[in-house]
C-alpha cells in the first residue's frame, strides 16, 4: 500500500485546478505551457512547474488535439519522476496516463519504462508504433492525503509522458471487498454496437471514462465474431442509475446474435490471473407478447463446469425496458486470451443482446518501504525546497535522488544525504525513526538546536554534522552506537565536555571549532584524525589501486590477444570473467583413431563437415574438420576457439578442445544424440519422431537459457549472430544446447552495439542489422523470433511454397496471421490439436515482439524466457484452479459475498482449449 504522504509544488498546484471544473478532475498537458478548455469540455493545464524534465513537440498524422501536440521526457538513469496529486480520503479515483511517442527525440528508437503509482508497479510501458497512443487506466481507493504517478526504469529509450488525468468516482462505483489490498487495472472497456470507431466519453460519461468502440479492430482484439452478429440501437432514455452506471449512449447500442449466439475472443493485458468483470445489458429491441430473449453466458475450461445454468433475461431481470442489468464477477480468474459466448435457450425466441462489457485485473498494492511514513513526515518540514518535490516512495521503484535504500522486499533507509541543502530549524526527530539508518550527512546547512537522539538508530556507522550552528552538549547516546566509525561535529556551537566513551573508541572524531567544546582533564589522547595518518593511507590506497590497475591491463591483453592469430595451448578459458582451466588440443592421431580416420559423416556446414568419434575412454565426440582453402573458415575456427574456450553453461554444446595439425583446423565437442531441432521439424526425424507441444517449449527454453547466458552472464557478453534451428542440438534426453560459435562477436567495452560486416543465415537475419551494419543482442532476439514461429507452424523460415504470392519468409506470414486472430491458421498440423491454445498465443505474441522492426522494440532474451515458462505452466497445468476456485455469486441486487476467493491465495487457472461446452458462470447483478 502506498504510505508516501508528500504534499509538493505540483500538488498545490492541481488542487488549484480541480476547483476549476468538475470535482475530483485533473487534467495536465505534460509539456503544455498554458491553460485551456479542450472541444468536449474538459480544462486541461500545464505542467510547468514540474521541476525535472524537458518537453518536446510532437506532431502525428491524424491527431489535432492540443494535448497531443507535446511531451514531457526524463532522463535514462536509475531515478523515477512522479507527478503528485491531492485527493480526499477514503474516495476512489480512476487515474489515467497516456502516451503519444511521435519521435520527439528523432532517434526512431521506441521507449520502454515502467510506470507506477507510488510504491506498486502499475504497468510497463511498450511503445511499438510511434503514431499510437499507449493509455493505461488504474481504479483505486485513496488512502492518504496524495497519490503519486511515477515513470521509471527506463529500458530503452528515455521515459515520456503526455497526459495524466485524475477523476474522482462517487458512490459505490467500483467498491469490492479487496480494494484496501488491490487496485483495479483496467484492461478492457467495450462499448458493444458502436455507430462509428471514436470512443464514448465525457460529458456523455459523466465520470470521463473512455469506452471503446467494437469497430476499432486491433490485433487479436474482439475477434472470432459469430456469423448472424448484428448492430442495433435506440434513441430511447436509459435508466442507468444502479451498479457502476454506464452512460446511457453506451447502453443505447448493442449487439445482437440473430443466428441464436454471440462470441468473442479478446487479449487481456496484465493477464492470467484474477480480475473484476461485469457485462451490460439493456433490452433496446421491441419482443413481441409471445417473444422472449433468453441466454446464458458460456466460457471455455473444466474450472468453471460446476455452475447452474443460470438464464439472463434482460427485460425481467432489469424489472423493466430500458433499463440497466449489470451482472458481474467480483474475482474471477481469466487467462491472457480469453474467448467467451452468450447462446440463447431453447426456449428464446430472440438472440442473446449485449451492450457493454469491463474486465480489469486485480493488482497488489505494494506495502511500499518501511519508512514512508517516517519519511514522508520528514519532507513535509521542508515545504517547496526542490529537493523534496520528488514524490512516491523514498525508495520504490527507485530511491529519492538523497536516500539510499536496502534491496528488502520492503526496503529500508540506509543513507540520507542532505549536504548543503539550505537546512534550518532543529533536526527533525523523523530522523530518528530510521531504524536502518548507516549514514546521515547534514552538514554545511543553517541548523540549529541540539543533537536529538539518535540511539534508536544502532546500525548508523557516519554521522556528518558539521558546519551548522548545533547547540548543547556532545550527548553520551552516542557512545552506545556499536557501528559507528565517523562522527563530524566541527565548526558548530557545541559546548561542555567530550564523552570519554568517544574519546576512548577507535573512531574518526572532529570536535574542533566548538569553543565552547572540550576534552575532560586527564581524559586519554583524542583520536581526532591526523592529516599525516590520512596522507599514508591514501598513499596505500593509490599504490593499490595502480597495482590491479597494471594487472587489469595484463589479463585484458591476454583475454583479447588470442584472438589474433590461431590459438595455442595456453588459450585462457573465462566464465564471467573468472580463469578456469587451459583449451585441451588433441593430437591428429587421437582424432584419426576416434574417427576411423575421419569415416562417419554425421553432418556439415558452411566451413567444414562434422564426423562422428569416439575416444578411448568411451566418451563420444562430434569432430568438425574446417575447409583448409577457407580463409573464412580459418578465421571461424580461430574465433570458436577464442569464445569456447571461455564460455560453459549447460545450455551450450560443450566444447572439448581442438587441433591444428597436418594442414586441419579441428575442433571437438561432446556429441548431441538427437541432431539438430531442424532435422525434427522438418527434416528426416520429423516423421519419426513428431515434437509434441511441450516438448517445443521446453526445447525453447533450454535454447533460451543458453542464449541469455551469453548476453547477460558472460564478460563480456557475446552475440552469437547465426541462431537457427540447425544450430540447436538435442542431447539423449532432448533437452537442447545451442551450437557453432564461428560468427559470434564480443560486445567489448560497454559498448551497446558492434559495427560488423553483416554475416548469417537468410530468413532468420535481423533486418535492421543488414541494414546498419550494427550487431546487437537484439539480432539474436529477432532470430530467436523466427525460431518460435518455427516451433509453432513446423514450417521453415524460408519457403518458396508456403507462404502464399509474393512471400517466402515465416515472419510476414506468421505476423499477418497473428495479427488477425487467426492463429489456427499457423499451428502445425502435425500437433493434432494436443496443446493449450493459451500457451500458442502467449509464445505467438512473444515471437511478433521479437521480430519487431527496431531492436530497442524487442524484448530481452530474459524477458522471452519468462513468456515461455509462463506457457509451459499453462501446458502442464500448473497452478491451474479446481472448482472451488471460482466466487460465485448470485442474487439481483448483490455483486457481493461473505465467501470471496481472496486473489492471494487462489491459484491462477486458463481455459483448456477454445470449444464452448455446457460449462457457465453464475453472475451477480447491480
Amino acid at each position: 500500500m502506498e504510505t508516501l504522504v508528500l504534499l509538493s509544488l505540483l500538488c498545490l498546484f492541481i488542487s488549484g485546478i480541480a476547483d476549476a471544473q468538475m470535482p475530483g478532475f485533473v487534467s495536465i498537458d505534460c509539456g503544455g505551457r498554458e491553460n485551456y478548455t479542450d472541444d468536449i469540455g474538459l480544462v486541461w493545464s500545464p505542467d510547468n512547474q514540474i521541476l525535472y524534465g524537458e518537453t518536446a513537440p510532437i506532431s502525428v498524422p491524424g491527431e489535432n488535439r492540443k494535448q497531443y501536440s507535446t511531451v514531457r521526457y526524463f532522463p535514462a538513469d536509475n531515478r523515477k519522476y512522479c507527478y503528485t496529486f491531492g485527493v480526499l480520503n477514503r474516495t476512489r479515483y480512476l487515474v489515467r496516463a497516456t502516451f503519444l511517442y511521435g519521435n520527439f527525440d528523432n532517434s526512431n528508437v521506441y521507449p520502454k519504462f515502467d510506470i507506477s503509482l507510488g510504491a506498486t508497479h502499475w504497468s510497463t510501458i511498450v511503445v511499438s508504433d510511434a503514431n499510437t497512443i499507449e493509455i493505461e487506466e488504474l481504479i483505486l481507493l485513496a488512502s492518504f492525503p496524495t497519490i503519486s504517478v511515477c515513470l521509471s526504469n527506463a529500458m530503452t529509450g528515455r521515459p515520456f509522458i503526455s497526459t495524466v488525468e485524475l477523476r474522482q468516482f462517487n458512490g459505490s462505483l467500483y467498491y469490492t471487498e479487496f480494494e484496501t489490498r488491490f487496485f483495479l487495472g483496467v484492461s478492457a472497456r467495450i462499448n458493444f454496437g458502436a455507430e462509428s470507431k471514436d470512443s464514448v466519453r465525457y460529458p456523455d460519461d459523466p465520470f470521463d471514462r473512455i469506452w471503446q468502440s467494437d469497430s476499432l479492430k486491433k490485433a487479436n482484439y474482439l475477434v472470432d465474431v459469430a456469423d448472424g452478429t448484428e448492430k442495433v440501437s435506440t434513441r430511447m432514455p436509459i435508466d442507468v442509475n444502479t451498479g457502476e452506471r454506464p452512460p446511457e449512449k453506451v447502453m443505447q447500442t448493442a449487439v445482437v446474435g440473430q443466428n441464436g449466439s454471440l462470441t468473442y475472443r479478446l487479449n487481456l493485458e496484465g493477464f492470467p490471473g484474477f480480475g473484476w468483470a461485469v457485462s451490460y445489458f439493456a433490452e433496446i429491441e421491441d419482443l413481441g407478447p409471445n417473444e422472449a430473449r433468453k441466454f446464458r453466458l458460456f466460457l471455455p475450461g473444466p474450472e468453471y463446469s460446476q455452475n447452474t445454468k443460470v438464464v439472463v433475461n434482460v427485460q425481467e431481470n432489469a424489472q423493466g425496458k430500458y433499463r440497466l442489468y449489470e451482472p458481474g464477477y467480483e474475482n474471477i480468474s481469466f487467462p491472457f486470451v480469453l474467448p467467451f459466448a452468450f447462446r440463447k435457450t431453447n426456449d428464446s425466441s430472440r438472440g442473446p443482446i449485449l451492450n457493454a462489457m469491463e474486465i480489469n485485473r486485480y493488482l497488489q498494492i505494494s506495502d511500499g518501504s518501511r519508512d514512508a511514513i517516517v519519511m514522508a513526515g520528514f519532507v513535509s518540514h521542508y515545504g517547496l525546497a526542490q529537493w523534496a518535490q520528488e514524490g512516491g516512495d523514498p525508495c520504490l521503484p527507485a530511491s529519492w535522488s538523497w536516500v539510499q535504500c536496502n534491496s528488502d522486499s520492503q526496503p529500508q533507509v540506509l543513507s540520507v544525504i542532505l549536504s548543503r541543502k539550505n537546512l534550518t530549524g532543529s533536526i527533525p526527530l523523523e530522523l530518528t525513526q530510521l531504524t536502518g539508518l548507516v549514514e546521515l550527512w547534514l552538514d554545511g546547512n543553517g541548523l540549529t538546536g541540539s543533537i536529538p537522539d539518535f540511539s534508536g538508530c544502532m546500525n548508523l556507522k557516519r554521522i556528518h554534522l558539521e558546519n551548522n550552528q548545533l547547540t548543547g552538549e556532545l550527548p553520551s547516546f552516542l557512545t552506545n552506537l556499536p557501528n559507528l566509525k565517523e562522527l563530524y561535529v566541527q565548526n558548530n556551537m557545541l559546548s561542555g565536555v567530550v564523552p570519554q566513551g568517544l574519546l576512548s573508541r577507535n573512531i574518526v572524531l572532529n570536535f574542533s571549532g566548538n569553543s565552547n567544546l572540550h576534552e575532560g582533564k586527564g581524559k586519554s589522547k583524542s583520536t581526532i584524525i591526523i592529516l599525516a595518518v590520512l596522507g599514508s593511507c591514501l598513499l596505500l590506497v593509490v599504490t593499490f589501486v595502480c597495482c590491479l590497475l597494471t594487472l587489469k591491463r595484463k589479463e585484458k591483453k591476454d583475454f583479447y590477444g588470442s584472438s589474433a592469430g590461431p590459438p595455442s595451448k595456453k588459450l585462457i578459458s573465462y566464465f564471467s570473467g573468472v580463469s578456469t582451466q587451459t583449451t585441451h588440443c588433441f593430437p591428429l592421431s587421437e582424432l584419426e583413431d576416434a574417427t576411423g580416420k575421419f569415416e562417419r559423416r554425421i553432418g556439415s556446414g558452411g566451413y567444414g563437415i562434422v564426423y562422428y568419434g569416439k575416444l578411448q575412454d568411451g566418451m563420444e565426440i562430434a569432430v568438425k574438420v574446417l575447409t583448409n582453402d577457407s580463409y573464412q573458415g580459418t578465421r571461424e575456427f580461430s574465433n570458436e576457439v577464442s569464445l569456447l574456450s571461455r564460455i560453459h553453461h549447460r545450455n551450450l554444446v560443450s566444447f572439448l578442445g581442438y587441433c591444428q595439425q597436418g594442414g586441419k583446423n579441428i575442433l571437438v565437442y561432446e556429441f548431441m544424440h538427437n541432431g539438430t531441432l531442424k532435422d525434427h521439424l522438418f527434416g528426416s526425424l520429423a516423421r519419426e519422431r513428431n515434437l509434441s507441444w511441450i516438448k517445443r517449449l521446453e526445447i525453447a527454453e533450454d535454447a533460451g537459457r543458453g542464449i541469455e547466458y551469453l548476453h547477460t552472464g558472460c564478460t563480456p557478453s557475446v552475440i552469437h549472430r547465426d541462431l537457427k534451428s540447425s544450430n540447436i542440438l538435442l542431447d539423449s534426453n532432448m533437452r537442447a544446447k545451442v551450437s557453432d560459435f564461428g560468427l559470434s562477436k564480443l560486445a567489448v567495452d560497454g559498448s551497446s552495439h558492434v559495427s560488423s560486416i553483416v554475416r548469417g543465415t537468410v530468413g532468420y537475419l535481423d533486418p535492421e542489422y543488414y541494414v546498419s551494419q550494427q550487431l546487437t543482442d537484439k539480432s539474436d532476439i529477432y532470430s530467436f523470433g523466427v525460431i518460435l514461429l518455427e516451433l509453432i507452424s513446423g514450417q521453415q523460415a524460408i519457403s518458396n511454397e508456403r507462404f502464399g504470392v509474393n512471400c517466402r519468409n515465416i515472419v510476414p506470414w506468421g505476423k499477418a496471421h497473428i495479427e488477425s486472430g487467426n492463429i489456427q491458421g499457423i499451428i502445425d498440423p502435425a500437433l493434432e490439436n494436443e496443446f493449450n491454445i493459451q500457451s500458442v498465443w502467449k509464445i505467438a505474441e512473444k515471437a511478433l515482439m521479437c521480430v519487431q522492426q527496431h531492436g530497442m522494440s524487442r524484448p530481452t532474451m530474459s524477458e522471452v524466457l519468462k513468456e515461455i515458462r509462463e506457457a509451459i505452466s499453462i501446458e502442464k497445468g500448473i497452478d491451474s484452479g479446481g472448482d472451488d476456485d471460482i466466487d460465485i455469486i448470485s442474487g439481483q441486487h448483490s455483486r457481493h459475498s461473505s465467501a470471496h476467493l481472496d486473489p492471494l491465495d487462489a491459484p491462477i487457472s486458463g481455459p483448456s482449449n477454445l470449444s464452448f461446452g455446457d460449462n457457465i458462470l453464475l453472475p451477480s447483478a447491480r
